[in-house]
């Protein structure tokens, strides 16, 4: 598999699959709402266009990054959303890199979206398209986000070596500057569980593939690809 590692402005033409990565905090926070019963998330390309969304279907639950806001019902925290019962519900989620990333190549045929919670149903995934050029989108920092780059290099070798040692990698992700400002309280909406979560490698057994559904781009738990389903 040839792999390749981009920021999301380097994105030149659209890859036949994209790997969408963000650890801290966007896509451990999906996967956390989808152990939590979300049946579907709809990525939302501003705060103003979730508003809208939630103003038409004021059942969903609109979350953002940073603290509490007017017409949100939670922040993109794993920490917070973890003990929310999200059964059934369908939630939006706004946040400064992850949604971003996936919107910016929401026309890849394939599109998982990743953290270290769900690295080796990814890598699963992957090793069953069977694609020959993966493309990995680093979404935090201009592409330069140490924790989403580790995440992204891991992954890429778990699909070829299914025994790589996350140590290295999760040391890496630890060290960054996502998970100091998140464990010092520089950034708002956070829990004190926050960067622990984010690093617990595949903590859930399903992969998440967002896909066009109209004009939504919406983010569902995968199935396995050996047919048994790795829902909630």
């Amino acid at each position: 598999m040839d792999a390749r590692f981009l920021g999301i402005a380097d994105l030149v033409e659209t890859p036949s699959v994209a790997v969408v990565v963000d650890v801290m905090r966007a896509f451990t926070v999906a996967a956390w709402a989808f152990a939590r019963g979300a049946e579907k998330i709809v990525l939302a390309g501003s705060p103003d266009e979730a508003l809208a969304l939630k103003a038409r279907h004021p059942d969903w639950v609109a979350l953002k990054d940073g603290p509490p806001a007017p017409g949100f019902d939670a922040v993109n925290s794993p920490g917070l959303l973890r003990s929310t019962d999200l059964g059934g519900r369908t939630v939006v989620q706004k946040t400064t890199a992850g949604t971003v990333g996936a919107l910016a190549v929401k026309d890849a045929p394939l599109v998982p979206c990743a953290g270290f919670v769900v690295a080796e149903a990814t890598a699963r995934l992957l090793r069953t398209c069977e694609s020959d050029n993966v493309t990995f989108v680093v979404t935090g920092e201009d592409g330069q986000a140490d924790e989403d780059l580790a995440c992204a290099q891991y992954i890429a070798r778990r699909v070829t070596e299914a025994r790589t040692d996350a140590a290295e990698f999760l040391r890496r992700a630890a060290g960054s500057r996502a998970a100091t400002e998140l464990a010092e309280g520089v950034r708002q909406g956070v829990h004190p569980d926050d960067v622990a979560l984010c690093l617990e490698v595949d903590r859930f057994p399903f992969a998440m593939v967002a896909t066009l559904e109209g004009p939504l781009m919406v983010l569902r738990p995968s199935r396995d690809p050996l047919g048994g389903s790795l829902g909630r």
